[in-house]
């Protein structure tokens, strides 16, 4: 999808616009699963979320080739939104954000304040979606896919910091959501030849890519009712999909109530807050702990934005 020298010059382009985010091995989360746990901070993200990373590299492009566009529009659950929102108001390019009623009230403020025009549309992302698509039709605007390379190629930026950090990690454990930070972490992994295995967090309630990994094909689920939104995808990207396909050795389910104690998890071990996604592959490395004891495994943290309600409710209880 890209070479290393593209990496390379993506590397540099976040840089100016971004630091890298944190990579570190906190002593806490090591007792708790009895291995060293590298965690990759990608909460302290400009947007709180990896994705911004792909916002800026696809935005620097458009700009540079297609300098015309009259106009973005997009559908999300939030960090995506937030991405492009954020890099298209640096490049004074108006965007459109479609979002499924109901969803997070914090994002969607978020989307808004970065300059995104929000629509809310549809019970799920996939409605949300077909209507962005509808709309880029109707108004001559251009289309941003949740999964293309420009977007892999920016977030991969952030595995290319862990890893040239840490190179020697047993396992990296990463959430799925529709695909791109995962693939970034195994196009990076392979480009610098390590032997990191890469394990791939799914939803027990939005289990699509595992349920595809199992059949050796695409299959879609019915539903995907987790609170971890930034996971509820029903029908996986077939490019993503392939990608995964050959580069994870396996993928693990994870309960809505172990990403909570999850999140609790890193609130008292380091006092970062994460999102349900953000979550899970701790989540994962918890279940797996037994296999991982005495390993040095690393968790991305991808993002932490968690809505004031959702945390109260999910994760306290309260």
């Amino acid at each position: 999808m890209f070479t290393l020298d593209e990496l390379h010059s993506a590397v540099s382009l976040v840089r100016t616009v971004m630091p890298p985010t944190p990579e570190r091995p906190w002593p806490l989360l090591g007792r708790r699963v009895g291995a060293e746990v590298w965690v990759k901070h990608e909460n302290h993200a400009p947007t709180g979320a990896f994705k911004v990373r792909g916002g800026i590299v696809y935005l620097d492009r458009l700009k540079r080739e297609r300098p015309h566009v009259p106009g973005l529009v997009t559908a999300t659950r939030g960090n995506h939104g937030q991405s492009l929102a954020f890099a298209s108001a640096r490049q004074a390019v108006p965007i459109t954000i479609l979002v499924p009623r109901g969803n997070s009230v914090e994002k969607n403020a978020a989307m808004e304040a970065f300059g995104g025009k929000l629509i809310e549309h549809g019970d799920d992302f996939q409605a949300a979606r077909e209507e962005a698509i509808r709309l880029a039709n109707a108004q001559n605007l251009e289309m941003v896919p949740s999964f293309c390379r420009d977007l892999i190629l920016g977030v991969a930026t952030y595995a290319f910091e862990l890893f040239t950090s840490a190179p020697d990690l047993k396992t990296l454990y990463v959430p799925i959501g529709l695909g791109s930070g995962i693939c970034g972490c195994i196009l990076v992994r392979d480009l610098l030849g390590l032997k990191t295995e890469i394990v791939g967090v799914q939803s027990t309630e939005a289990a699509s890519y595992a349920r595809s990994l199992e059949a050796g094909r695409i299959v879609s689920t019915a539903t995907s009712n987790t609170r971890a939104d930034g996971m509820a995808t029903r029908i996986p990207d077939a490019e993503a999909f392939a990608i995964i396909q050959r580069g994870v050795t396996r993928i693990v389910e994870v309960t809505d109530d172990e990403i909570a104690d999850a999140i609790r998890a890193y609130w008292t071990d380091t006092h970062n807050l994460a999102e349900g996604a953000g979550a899970a592959a701790l989540a994962a490395l918890i279940q797996e702990r037994d296999e991982q004891a005495g390993c040095k495994v690393g968790v991305v943290l991808s993002g932490g934005n968690i809505d004031l309600n959702l945390f109260r409710d999910w994760v306290l209880g309260e």
